[in-house]
Parts: structure tokens; sequence; C-alpha cells
């Protein structure tokens, strides 16, 4: 696969590609014989990728996602680009949007032959909640500045290590009776290597892909309540779901060290699924794996005797 790939000795640089997308980007790439580079502000954190790359096909650059010069600096050499920098925090306009803006300049101005944003399903420049506007406003800016940009937008990232299966996980595992923010909130969760992959179909092909919009979902529309009852199913665990009223939910998040932040309970008022006859990853050559496939595997380490389900008998 690696030998025939058009991404075969191609340096691939991913802005802010230390995180949990970005991980698995890369490793789709290394897969593919594409050299990566991943820049971030503390490159460091993706050291454990070094295993699965051959000697000099990855590397790591220091980079401030705010500072133009550091982010051409990064670009520099590249033959393709992608921006996957996001926060739920504060400075989303800084790291969603004008960062992105300047990379895709600096792309342009170096003569990057493919560069991608990825952004959300929901992103709009007018959209009343920080996040999604700050994304579209980075949609904006890329497109101007490089108008053969792929964007993707995904719905919420699920995988095994990161996102949000750890983390409901964790609470089902822990609590009798679960607390559900935005109980009725649809998502449509993409698997992490999906989309990944779909990304990385889009920089080998940018004459094919470029310029164009794909939304990133799985084949299945769930609730938290859903989602939630899925998890504890797989664990074995029998819980009681509650769902926590809007004000109370409202103040919760308001909260230091609680499991959701004010920002990702403004995100939950918006259903987060694929706009009807949207481009998804089918059109990339994706076809896309439910959340139901992995649960089961991925729930043994939660359950309360490992994969056996029930206690080993007494010698």
């Amino acid at each position: 696969m690696a030998q025939s790939s058009p991404l075969r000795n191609k340096l691939v640089t991913l802005i802010g590609g230390n995180g949990f997308i970005g991980a698995h980007l890369a490793q789709a790439l290394l897969a593919q014989g594409a050299r990566v580079r991943i820049a971030a502000r503390e490159p460091q954190t993706a050291h454990r990728l070094q295993p699965l790359a051959n000697l000099g096909q990855l590397q790591f650059a220091r980079c401030n996602a705010k500072n133009p010069a550091s982010i051409a600096a990064v670009v520099a050499g590249s033959d393709a680009v992608v921006w996957l920098v996001g926060t739920f925090g504060p400075d989303q306009r800084a790291l969603q949007a004008e960062g992105a803006g300047h990379a895709a300049r600096a792309a342009a101005a170096a003569g990057v032959g493919s560069f991608t944003y990825v952004s959300s399903i929901g992103a709009d420049p007018d959209h009343d909640a920080g996040y999604f506007r700050s994304k579209g406003e980075g949609e904006q800016l890329v497109q101007a500045a490089f108008p053969r940009a792929t964007i993707v937008r995904p719905s919420a990232v699920f995988g095994e290590e990161a996102g949000f299966v750890p983390l409901f996980a964790e609470i089902v595992q822990k609590l009798p009776v679960v607390p559900l923010f935005g109980a009725q909130s649809q998502l449509q969760p993409v698997w992490v290597d999906d989309l990944a992959a779909g990304i990385a179909q889009a920089l080998a092909d940018p004459a094919r892909y470029g310029g164009r919009t794909y939304e990133a979902a799985g084949p299945d529309v769930l609730t938290m309540e859903q989602l939630h009852r899925m998890i504890a199913v797989a664990q074995g665990r029998s819980r009681s779901f509650i769902a926590v009223p809007a004000l109370l939910a409202r103040l919760i998040a308001a909260l230091p060290l609680t499991p959701i932040s004010a920002a990702q309970l403004e995100l939950l008022k918006i259903p987060n699924v694929a706009t009807p006859g949207a481009p998804g990853l089918a059109g990339l050559g994706i076809v896309a794996s439910p959340l139901a496939l992995f649960l089961d595997r991925w729930m043994v380490r939660y359950r309360a005797h490992g994969r056996f389900g029930v206690a080993a008998p007494s010698a």
C-alpha cells in the first residue's frame, strides 16, 4: 500500500498533530509511506509515535499556533498541511480561525500542494456559540487564502483511548446513578480511524477532493442517553440515568473540575448530525464504522471482572 500511495515520501505537516485525531492521522500517513512532521506547542507529547515510523520518517517541531512566523516556519518545505488545532476553552478565534488563516496563507506562499482544515459539523461564522462561530470563520479564512483547501467537518469523534468513550465509560463504571447532560442531544459519532483515513485520502488526491467540504459522521444518530446506556450494557452494569435539568447543568458547568464545561454544554443544544445530502466520508471513499462494532471489546477493562464478566470461582 505504501509503495503505491501518492503520499509516499511526501512531507505532511500536522499542525496540532500531537492530539487525539493527530496521532491517528499520523499513523495513517506513516502507513502510506509519507513523512510526517508533528508541529505543536508541546510536540514531545507525540513521541509515542516514534516506534511506528521508519528512520527519518517522523519529525517534531515546536509551533505557536497564534504566531504567524512560527506557523510559517513549520509549513516551509511541506507537500501538504493539515490544521488540527481546536479548543473548547479560551482563544477559540485565535486558534481555530486566525491561526488556520495564517497557516493557509503560509502554505499558499510556500507552494504547498494540499491543505486540509479540520472543522466541525455545525461550523457557521454567524453562529451564537463561539466554538461553531470560530470554526466557521476558520473555514472562510482558509478558503480565501487557499481556495483548493479541503474542509473536513467531523461530528463527535470516538476512539478507545480518548474522546467521549473513555470519559463516559469511567462515569458509568463509578456511579450507580449517572447524571446526563443534554440527555436527548443528538450526535452522529465518527470513529477516529475513519476520520483519519478520510483526511489522508483528501491529502493523497487534492485534484479530486480539493476545494470541497465533507461532513465526517458515523452511520448512526444517537442521543447522549443512548450512548451512556450502550456503554453500561457493554460493561455488564445496571445503572440508573437521570437527565440533569438545564438550570442545574449550567450551574455545574460553570464550576471548575466538572465533567462538562460551559462551552461544551452550549454545543449540546444543537444536534451534531450530518446535513442531509452533504458529501460525507463515503465521498472520500470511506465506509463509516458504527460505535457498536467496538464497544464490547473496548469495555472489557471497565467490567467488574474483566473479560470473564463474573468472578472466578474460588479454588
